[in-house]
Parts: structure tokens; sequence; C-alpha cells
């Protein structure tokens, strides 16, 4: 197995809910070998009080999360991306910066549970999000990457993408 480290970018809007629950995900549960991060096109400045809470009574840390700019790692001595999911529509509409090391891409679209509503939907909604961004966190980081070829390894993170969305399905 490789001792590379890979780093990896989750953008949202407003890197105020999903883009942070997908980072505090893989840093904890991606075995040490990746460093992730998190970011948004028009950052609120703010993490949703309720994916604090979440986030917090799962065991994951909740130590330097904040919402920030995708400016950040489009910088001059930015870490080097290996891999940038948006895990919002709007995010993955945008025209994104040019970002460090060529990273692979796709889009791992999620509900936002930073939308208007009161506290005890937003709590039931975070809870499915972290679900979802859960299982395809876990599918990517049981990738084979040293087997896989560039072409193999971009199916792959396409197909996490379209892993079912359990909330979606509810409701219909």
């Amino acid at each position: 197995m490789s001792d590379k480290r890979y780093n990896v970018l989750f953008l949202c809007t407003g890197n105020s809910a999903r883009s942070i629950m997908a980072e505090a995900i893989l840093n904890r549960d991606g075995g040490g070998r990746f460093n992730a991060f998190s970011a948004g096109s028009h950052p609120k400045g703010t993490v949703e009080a309720a994916v604090l809470d979440l986030l917090a009574r799962s065991d994951y840390s909740t130590a330097g999360l904040r919402s920030k700019s995708w400016d950040e790692f489009a910088q001059t001595g930015a870490p080097p991306l290996d891999f940038v999911f948006t895990v919002c529509d709007n995010a993955a509409g945008e025209i994104c910066p040019v970002w460090p090391g060529q990273p692979m891409t796709a889009h791992w679209g999620v509900p936002d549970p930073a939308a208007e509503m009161d506290y005890f939907k937003k709590s039931v909604l975070c809870a499915d999000v972290m679900r979802m961004l859960s299982t395809r966190i876990g599918l990517f980081t049981s990738l084979p990457f040293r087997s896989l070829d560039k072409l193999s390894l971009q199916q792959r993170l396409n197909d996490i993408g379209q892993t079912p969305q359990l909330v979606q399905e509810q409701q219909s």
C-alpha cells in the first residue's frame, strides 16, 4: 500500500454545512490516508449550529472547522489537491479556480441542511446528509487507488456521486 496522503477538497457554495461535514468525516474515517479540506465559492462565514452539534455528538472533531473561501486553495502555497468534490448543485455549476495539483473532480450532490427551516427539521436533514456523505466517503476510501488507471478512477468517482439519496427517495 502506498504511503501517499491524498489532499481532498469538498466544495459547496456557502461552506457552512455539507462540505464541512464531509471534511470532518474524511479526516476521521480516512484512516490517516487523506487530508480533507472544505471551502465555498460564497462562504457564509459561519458553520451551521446543527452541523456542529451533530458532528460533536457523533464523535467527530469540530476543531478548526470554519467557513472559508475556495480562493484559499487556489493560491500559491496551497496544498496540491488530488481530488475536488462538489457536494451542492450550485457549486457544481460554477466556474472553479485553477487548483494546484490538477486534481480529479466529481459531483457528489446532497440536499442542503443549511436551507431555511426550523432547528428540528434541520437536525433531521443533517443526520440524513451525514449518512449519505459517510456512505460516499466510505466507498471513496475503499477504492484501490494504486490499481486503477486514471479513467477507471474517474468513473468510480462519478459513480459514487450517483449513490442513492435516501432523503429524496423517502420524500417521493
